[in-house]
């Protein structure tokens, strides 16, 4: 048994057992510093990316009930519009993203389950913004039905 000193007394702990709240191993770079700040920024973007969505989908002229091929047609015609769906779909998966990976390391008591959802969960993610990105881009607005 090795002793601990707090606050002037002595109580016996485990050898081997780390302070609460200490952090598996030593930190070498500062990634979790950025993804938090990630997490702050990306989260102010989204809201005015999404709440301006909201509006222009939703209570500009007919609302809801002009949504239709033609009005995703017409407005991803326009790069303006293409990134701005973009930019929500990206922002909106990487912070998501990065939450989870948090939740995972907080829960995922193993290093081997740890790594393979956390391998989950960056494929499904550059699975769903590789094909977003290529549905936004490669859109045909000339369709015609066969």
């Amino acid at each position: 048994m090795t002793e601990a000193k707090t606050l002037g007394k002595e109580y016996d702990r485990p050898a081997g057992l780390d302070n609460p709240r200490s952090p598996r191993r030593a930190a070498k770079n500062n990634f979790e510093l950025y993804a938090w700040l990630f997490m702050r920024l990306s989260g102010l973007a989204l809201i005015i990316l999404v709440l301006g969505h909201l509006f222009i989908m939703l209570m500009l002229d007919e609302g809801v009930h002009r949504i239709n091929f033609a009005f995703v047609a017409g407005r991803w015609s326009s790069p303006f519009w293409q990134i701005w769906d973009l930019s929500m779909l990206w922002l909106a998966q990487l912070h998501g993203g990065n939450g989870l990976r948090t939740v995972i390391a907080d829960y995922a008591r193993k290093d081997s389950t740890r790594f393979w959802l956390n391998t989950i969960l960056v494929v499904s993610m550059i699975l769903i913004m590789g094909l977003g990105t290529y549905v936004i881009f490669t859109f045909d607005p000339n369709i015609t039905a066969s």
